[in-house]
């Protein structure tokens, strides 16, 4: 099992230490697999530097999406987006 540190704004790190927020949605440029510790580096975009605040999450499951491969039309996902609905 690997140990992979990320940073995270303050406004969505809160909501993940809180517990609020159950799921990250990333660029996928990095392995992480089920049983993995994802540990997330509270970082401040307007100091350009970390808080010290850390969080830790085992990760519980992976998705991996391609654009080119989604249930939606390109054109779509490029006018509107996707969403990232967590469920409890």
């Amino acid at each position: 099992m690997a140990v992979i540190k990320k940073k995270i704004w303050p406004e969505y790190f809160e909501a993940v230490a809180s517990g609020k927020k159950k799921c990250e949605l990333r660029l996928n440029d990095f392995e992480i697999a089920e049983g993995d510790t994802l540990v997330l580096e509270e970082w401040d975009p307007k100091t350009k530097a970390y808080t010290g605040r850390v969080v830790e999450k085992k990760v519980t499951n992976v998705s991996k999406f391609r654009l080119d491969n989604l249930f939606w039309p390109k054109e779509e996902i490029e006018e509107k987006g996707i969403q990232l609905i967590s469920l409890e």
